[in-house]
């Protein structure tokens, strides 16, 4: 490829992260010169998969100096005297580790985004089944001691409960009593109603939601736990608001059945959400986009005029910033776009204006065992399920010393199987995360792992074995306040008139599902950079197919 040094774009996009690579798909067709850049040598950015080589390149990278948001990452691989095929890592290509292995649930918007744009001929998804709560033993205790321990086999920690998708689970449960099923099939009517549930929020919004279902469903502190899994939410049953539950849970039952029965959400094959990236940033390539990777931004330099709204004939060259790449080259560009993670660090901010964010401690481990008995089809007619959600609340597991359970959110744990191409026949990966901030949160996510397989232990004819783990830290920044440019007061995203500049895109948030906002964000982030195309720059992600191109050839791409 040509030198970059002294060329000029219309659009300069760094990182290929989900946000930018979507960003750059729906630049594809609006006729912009568009550079997209990452300081990596991948792509995927914070939603990346690898194989397990590409993880253990990857580590000196979440360790490095470069403008990165992870940290402490390491891999684990217990010793094992079993060397039987089953209890042995293939090769290194037969995994694809996913960063970011978020469900997507049927109704988000990023399907249709995906539909209108054609992409999705090249992405495959798959079903996510049944959604699993680990209920504890009836004395409420685990072994506490080596000899307990030693008896694990026999007794196990808890059982596995299959979580209720809808009403017609709730009728065919049989454990739970008439009464139970009445109070239940109450708080469902209202949560799949929209408007119904929207009319409690003025009294019950910022209240908790165990309160809300206790006080006015009356129902039972078992039940109410897996309709906390349901919320996915990242903070305890105690912390966890009305106004945040509702809306999830109604966005998981209204999901199912979208595109087949028992299941509302999929997941991208071969990866996650990293499948989606690439397949964007190709489309972004056919539209005319540059793509180099292994060229981060060193540094901007912000046109002096370019916040002056005032003019009426603006003189091109003087809206076009100067930013400095990795290697020394330098290129102008009317807008950059990017990350907290993938954009300059500001050092000069006011306290007010810095950003903050939370740290999240993700845990990945690759079993020996596909754990079938997971994924069987949740409803007649089901798909095959590639993936499942298994919730496991701070009082049905070990909670390692010195955390306390009553402070200790919920765990999820999304396992996926070897449909997904992220593993080998015959295993299966768990992918579990927390935002808890603690030394412990490590020990907190193994036990929770150590936890489920130990439910297996009676139902399987070999005892479920980690046979490789990876364990790091993640900084999301706080999408409510990225931080300004120095010397530039125009260029937040809000500020309608701005002409030129620096836009930033939020993080994807650490939620296990895919949130609405991150199609969003990129919706405005587009509107702004096309403002001035008028009629001509066509509906966001609304794209007819190539001239010359058919489903075929656009497959190929």
């Amino acid at each position: 490829m040509e030198s970059l040094n002294d060329s000029s774009w219309d659009v300069l996009i760094s990182g290929t992260g989900l946000p930018q690579s979507l960003l750059a798909q729906a630049l594809s067709r609006s006729g912009k010169k568009v550079l997209h850049i990452d300081q990596n040598d991948y792509y995927g950015g914070a939603e990346a998969a690898f194989s397990l080589q590409e993880v253990e390149a990857w580590l000196t990278v979440a360790e490095a100096s470069e403008p990165t948001p992870f940290s402490h990452a390491s891999i684990h691989r217990p010793s094992s005297d079993d060397e039987s095929p089953e209890n042995r890592l293939g090769f290194s290509r037969a995994y694809s580790i996913a960063l970011a292995p978020h469900l997507i649930y049927t109704r988000a918007n990023l399907i249709p985004a995906l539909v209108s744009s054609k992409v999705y001929r090249q992405l495959e998804f798959l079903a996510v089944g049944s959604w699993w709560i680990l209920d504890r033993k009836k004395n409420g205790s685990g072994p506490d001691s080596d000899a307990e321990a030693s008896k694990v086999k026999d007794e196990r920690w808890g059982k596995l409960r299959k979580i209720p998708g809808g009403r017609e689970d709730v009728f065919a449960d049989k454990s739970i009593d008439l009464r139970s099923t009445r109070s239940l099939m109450k708080f469902l009517k209202l949560a799949m109603d929209a408007e119904a549930y929207s009319s409690v929020m003025p009294e019950w919004g910022e209240r908790p939601f165990s309160e809300f279902l206790g006080t006015l469903f009356k129902i039972d502190a078992k039940l109410q736990g897996p309709l906390l899994a349901l919320t996915l939410s990242p903070d305890t049953a105690s912390t966890t608001t009305v106004a945040y539950a509702l809306p999830r849970i109604h966005l998981h039952l209204t999901s199912i059945g979208i595109f087949g029965s028992g299941f509302g959400a999929v997941v991208p094959k071969w990866g996650g959400l990293a499948e989606i990236a690439q397949v964007a940033c190709r489309a972004g390539a056919v539209g005319g986009g540059v793509y180099v990777l292994k060229k981060g931004i060193q540094s901007i330099k912000l046109p002096s005029s370019s916040s002056d709204s005032s003019t009426t004939t603006e003189d091109a060259h003087s809206l076009l910033s100067k930013i400095r790449l990795q290697g020394g080259d330098t290129v102008q560009a009317r807008w950059i776009i990017g990350t907290h993670a993938t954009l300059p660090e500001i050092h000069d901010l006011e306290p007010e204006q810095q950003t903050d964010g939370i740290e999240i401690t993700h845990h990945t481990a690759i079993v020996s065992s596909p754990l079938a008995s997971l994924f069987l089809p949740p409803a007649e007619g089901s798909p095959p399920s590639a993936g499942v959600v298994v919730v496991l609340l701070s009082d049905s597991f070990p909670i390692p010393d010195p955390l306390d359970a009553s402070e200790v959110p919920p765990i999820y744990l999304t396992i996926h199987s070897s449909d997904t191409g992220e593993c080998p026949e015959g295993q299966c990966i768990i992918y579990t995360y927390t935002p808890l901030s603690h030394p412990s949160a490590p020990d907190l996510l193994r036990s929770a792992i150590e936890t489920l397989l130990s439910t297996f232990l009676v139902d399987t004819p070999a005892q479920p074995e980690i046979l490789w783990s990876l364990t790091y830290k993640q900084l999301h920044t706080n999408s409510s306040s990225q931080p300004p440019i120095p010397n530039y007061t125009d260029h937040q995203n809000h500020v309608s008139n701005q002409k030129s500049g620096v836009l930033h895109l939020k993080d994807l948030s650490p939620s296990l599902a895919l949130e609405d906002e991150v199609l969003r964000d990129v919706r405005e982030v587009w509107e702004r950079i096309t403002a001035d195309d008028g009629e001509g720059r066509g509906g966001f992600m609304q794209f007819e197919d190539r001239e010359g191109f058919g489903e075929e050839e656009e497959e190929e791409i």
